[in-house]
């Protein structure tokens, strides 16, 4: 009985994942709603508004953030091709499908790719027109919008008091700040801890960045300790939205995670180490904690990623972020070792992925009884 109350606890505490597809080898949408119900996730972020995807959450109560790509960006700055884009690609869903928000590109600001740079004086346009559309269509209160950023736009994070924004990149940031704060939506961060062990293991600690036993560390501003990586990130970018006049904005982890491979420069990238992050981030959060600065502030986080995208461009790491392998077996243990999740069949129908669901089920029952 002690292991169900576990199973339970962990996966209802509102843990998101992102459900990242960018591999040949994946189940289908309409397979994924059930896995995510035998873990109780209950919120998902999608990188497009793929129809098939929608249609598979249908029904399911599963919240689902959308995504709408970096290439869209300079077109969604006109409000009549904003709204066109949400009547056809959200409002018809919305009956059926729980979407809760629209983000508005991804990791824009900051990026050290050139191309992602060329959509910065795009974004907020963009963000705008289409709350405007929102707003036009009377589904501004259903649906929020935002944008989700990478922590390079932070010129420093530590110590996490003295957090503040990249000069080059305040005359963006500040006012996407203002329309956060206007519209009542949260700013979204992508934090890996993992990227800073992997940049300097000599000198980053990994038990501070697994959430592991360790010293920890003291901001002498504010005499808070600190015995993690990930929140003192996030009290940073607090920091650095509060030197720009905000204290009226919610930070929320939009992706972090921790990687089960790599390559043989990438330091830490294991399946142990990936296994401790995860299960020791979710344990933090069944416990409501909040970080240091903001202890009562329960932290919402989306974990990166669902699955393990084969197809996915750079390092060994970069396709090896997932919870499972595309078999739908777990990579790692997750605190529910003890009962058979839901295998992925290739060649079934939905009838019979749905017969593996419920024989799930079934042995849960047992061993209740049992």
């Amino acid at each position: 009985m002690f292991a169900l109350e576990s199973y339970v606890g962990i996966f209802s505490i509102g843990v998101g994942v992102n459900y990242g597809r960018i591999a040949n080898n994946l189940p289908s949408p309409s397979q994924v709603p059930n896995l995510l119900k035998s873990l109780n996730i209950n919120r998902v972020k999608v990188y497009d508004s793929d129809p098939k995807v929608l249609q598979a959450f249908a029904g399911t109560g599963i919240k689902l953030i959308v995504g709408l790509g970096n290439e869209f960006l300079q077109k969604m700055s006109d409000p009549q091709q904003a709204q066109t884009w949400i009547q056809q690609n959200i409002q018809p869903y919305l009956s059926q499908t729980k979407i809760t928000c629209i983000n508005v590109g991804n990791e824009v600001l900051g990026a050290d790719d050139g191309q992602s740079a060329s959509y910065d004086s795009y974004l907020l346009p963009a963000m705008k027109t289409m709350y405007a559309a929102l707003v036009n269509l009377g589904l501004n209160k259903q649906v929020c919008i935002t944008t989700a950023h990478s922590l390079k736009i932070l010129a420093s994070s530590s110590p996490p008091s003295q957090g503040v924004f990249r000069e080059d990149m305040v005359e963006y940031i500040k006012p996407i700040l203002d329309f956060h704060s206007q519209v009542d939506s949260p700013f979204f961060i992508n934090a890996y801890p993992y990227f800073a062990y992997k940049s300097d293991p000599d000198n980053v600690r990994l038990e501070y960045t697994l959430f592991e036993p360790n010293e920890g560390t003291v901001d002498p501003n504010t005499n808070l300790k600190y015995d993690n990586m990930l929140y003192a990130q996030i009290d940073a970018v607090y920091s650095a939205i509060k030197a720009l006049g905000h204290t009226d904005v919610e930070v929320k982890i939009s992706e972090t995670g921790w990687p089960s491979k790599g390559d043989e420069n990438e330091a830490g990238a294991t399946v142990e180490n990936a296994g401790m992050y995860n299960r020791n981030l979710m344990q933090r959060m069944q416990q409501g904690q909040g970080t240091p600065a903001r202890p009562s502030q329960p932290i919402d986080i989306y974990i990166f990623a669902l699955f393990n995208e084969n197809m996915k461009n750079g390092s060994t790491s970069e396709r090896n972020f997932g919870l499972y392998y595309p078999s739908g077996t777990l990579v790692y243990d997750l605190g529910v070792q003890s009962y058979a999740l839901p295998r992925m069949d290739y060649s079934s129908s939905r009838k019979n992925a749905f017969s593996i669901f419920s024989c799930f089920h079934l042995g849960l029952w047992i061993l209740l009884i049992a």
